[in-house]
Formats: structure tokens, sequence, C-alpha cells
């Protein structure tokens, strides 16, 4: 596997685990339909979360959570859409964006930024 395959892996892994640490509920990890896919998709008491998870070894291309172009966003939303209506879920919902900063010693540096961004419609 990739050098940045396992550093986004480890990245998942290390928000998934904080995430739980802070009282969150895991419901999907990975959920895909097609070309569209979730990090991570939890539950924050009745609020459902849907968690994009950026992880860099470095700043020379930017904060990872700057990567969450408004591309990734529609993307997001087009795949939580997808699964609320395949769940039908009728709650509230949240988009949230865990940031990692992997150090050379294997340390994570994680960001959490709840309600990231709303999804746009237009």
């Amino acid at each position: 596997m990739a050098t940045h395959h396992v550093i986004g892996t480890n990245g998942e892994q290390a928000a998934l685990t904080y995430l739980l640490r802070q009282g969150y509920t895991l419901k999907h990890k990975n959920w895909r339909y097609k070309h569209l896919e979730i990090d991570l998709i939890m539950l924050d008491g009745q609020v459902l979360v849907f968690v994009e998870v950026k992880t860099r070894s470095d700043t020379a291309f930017g904060m990872p959570y700057e990567a969450v172009t408004w591309q990734k966003q529609h993307k997001l939303s087009q795949a939580a859409t997808i699964f609320i209506r395949q769940h039908r879920y009728e709650g509230e919902i949240r988009f949230d964006i865990v940031s990692i900063l992997a150090d050379q010693q294997g340390q994570f540096n994680v960001r959490h930024i709840q309600d990231a961004f709303w999804p746009r419609y237009s």
C-alpha cells in the first residue's frame, strides 16, 4: 500500500478513536454509493453526523481541512442525501471535518470542526 494510503487509513482510525472518546457512536465507516463515499457516519446524541476525514503529513499544500473544497462538499452532500433517503432518516444532520496532521513519530494532531459547512442546493 502506498505511503499516503497508509497515512490516510491511520488518520481515519485516529479520527474514529477521537470521536468515540467524545461520546459519538459509529453508524458506518467508509459508506459508499457508486462513486460517492462518506468516511464516517456517526451519531452525536440524536444528530446524524457525516464526517470527512483529511490527513496530511505536512502543510506544504495547506492544512488538511483546506482540502475539503466546495466540490468535495457537494459530493458529500450528494452522498448524505442518498444515505438519508435509503435509511428514511428524518432527524437533524450535520457535516463535520476531522483534520489530522501526522508527525514523523506517528503522532496525530486532531482538529475537529463541527458544523464545518452546509450543503448548497443551488
